[in-house]
C-alpha cells in the first residue's frame, strides 16, 4: 500500500521555493517560512506568484517529487516532472482503448455511472438529515431524476452520449445544490454553475478543491505509470489532463462538494474569505486558501471502507487506489474498471 505522503501547498504570495541540502525552503522576504526533508514529499503546488529555483526543480524530479504551478484562483498553469515513470507497454495499451470506442466508452459509462449516483447519495442524506418539507421535496425530485439518467447511462456506451448525460446530471445535482446551504445564503448560493471565472464565492470554492482533487489525480495517474493526459470520457486536449478529470469525476461529490459544504455550512469560510476582481471573478484570499488547504489534508487523513477492496483506507488514498484498478483494467488484469462507489 502506498504510504499517504504529503503535498506541501505554497499560497504566500511572492513566496520563492528554494533547494537547502536535501530540504525544500519556502522564502519570503528574506526569511525562511518552512523546510521540509523532500523524501516526506509526494508533490508540491504553488498559487500565483511563487518563484522557484532550477536547483529546486532538479531536486524534486530526481525524487519523484511533482512540482505544480497555479494561478492565484487555482487555474493549473505547468507542471515540473522527472523521468516519465512507469511500462511503456501500459501506455501503450491505454492509448489503444482511448482510441476504441467500445473499450472506451465501457470505461466512461463505469465512471459516469459512479459520478451520478455518488452525486444522488449526497442529495439523499441531505434530504434525510432536513426538517424543511419543501426542500426535501426539491431534493427527492432530483435524486429521482438522476436515478432515471443512471439507468439511460447504463444502456449506452457512446462517449458522445455518455458526455450529454453527463451534463444533464450536473445541471440536475447543482440545480439543487442551494439546497444543501444552510447558513449565510446571501453569500453563499448556487444560481449556476460558473467555472472561468467562477462568477461567487460559492463557485470560487468549489473550483479552488477541484483543482486540489484534480492535482492529486494526475499526480496517482503517473504514479502508476498512467498518462494523465489521455482520457476515456474528456477528449484530448492540449496542456490538458483528461485521465485526471475522468478519475476524478466518482470522487467529487463525496470528497470536494462535501468538503465545500463543511466549510460553508460550519461558517469556516465567511463573506470576507473572499474578494472580487475587475473582471467580475471571486478570488480567495491568502488566509482562506491556507484554511481550505488544511481542511483538504484533514479530510485526506479520515477514511472509509473501499467496496472493491473491502478494506478501509484513508480518503488521501482514494485516487491512488483507483488508479492502480484502473492501470490493472488497461493491462488486462481485471474484466472492467470498479469505480468508487460511495456507501
Amino acid at each position: 500500500m502506498k504510504h499517504l505522503l504529503n503535498t506541501l501547498y505554497v499560497t504566500t504570495q511572492g513566496a520563492y521555493l528554494g533547494r537547502e541540502g536535501e530540504t525544500v525552503e519556502v522564502r519570503h522576504e528574506e526569511r525562511t517560512l518552512i523546510q521540509v526533508p523532500v523524501h516526506t514529499l509526494a508533490s508540491v503546488v504553488a498559487f500565483g506568484r511563487v518563484g522557484c529555483s532550477p536547483h529546486l526543480m532538479a531536486l524534486c524530479a530526481e525524487n519523484g517529487v511533482s512540482l505544480a504551478f497555479m494561478t492565484e484562483n487555482g487555474r493549473f498553469l505547468a507542471r515540473v516532472q522527472g523521468r516519465v515513470s512507469g511500462n511503456v507497454l501500459l501506455r501503450r495499451a491505454q492509448y489503444r482503448i482511448a482510441d476504441d470506442e467500445s473499450t472506451s466508452g465501457r470505461v466512461a459509462r463505469t465512471m459516469v455511472t459512479a459520478k451520478i449516483a455518488n452525486g444522488r447519495r449526497v442529495l439523499l442524506r441531505a434530504m434525510r438529515e432536513t426538517d424543511e418539507s419543501e426542500r426535501a421535496s426539491r431534493l427527492d425530485q432530483a435524486a429521482s431524476r438522476l436515478e432515471a439518467l443512471i439507468r439511460l447511462v447504463r444502456a449506452t456506451d457512446r462517449t458522445d452520449s455518455l458526455r450529454g448525460l453527463e451534463g444533464e446530471a450536473g445541471s440536475l445535482y447543482f440545480g439543487v445544490f442551494d439546497d444543501l446551504i444552510l447558513l449565510n445564503k446571501d453569500v453563499f448560493y448556487m444560481r449556476a454553475r460558473t467555472r472561468r471565472p467562477p462568477m461567487d464565492p460559492l463557485n470560487s470554492l468549489l473550483s479552488f478543491v477541484y483543482t486540489l482533487l484534480a492535482h492529486d489525480s494526475a499526480s496517482a495517474l503517473e504514479g502508476v505509470g498512467l498518462d494523465p493526459a489521455v482520457g476515456f470520457l474528456h477528449k484530448d486536449r492540449p496542456g490538458r489532463a483528461s485521465l485526471a478529470l475522468d478519475l476524478m469525476e466518482e470522487l467529487r461529490p463525496f470528497f470536494a462538494d462535501r468538503l465545500v459544504l463543511t466549510l460553508v455550512n460550519r461558517q469556516q469560510v465567511q463573506a470576507g474569505s473572499f474578494r472580487r476582481a475587475e473582471s467580475g471573478a471571486y478570488l480567495m484570499t491568502d488566509e482562506a486558501r491556507k484554511q481550505v488547504i488544511v481542511a483538504y489534508q484533514k479530510r485526506k487523513q479520515e477514511e472509509l471502507e473501499h467496496p472493491f477492496l473491502k478494506e478501509r483506507i484513508p480518503y488521501g488514498l482514494l485516487t491512488h487506489v483507483q488508479a492502480l484498478l484502473l492501470a490493472r483494467f488497461v493491462r488486462g488484469e481485471l474484466d472492467d474498471y470498479p469505480a468508487m462507489l460511495w456507501r
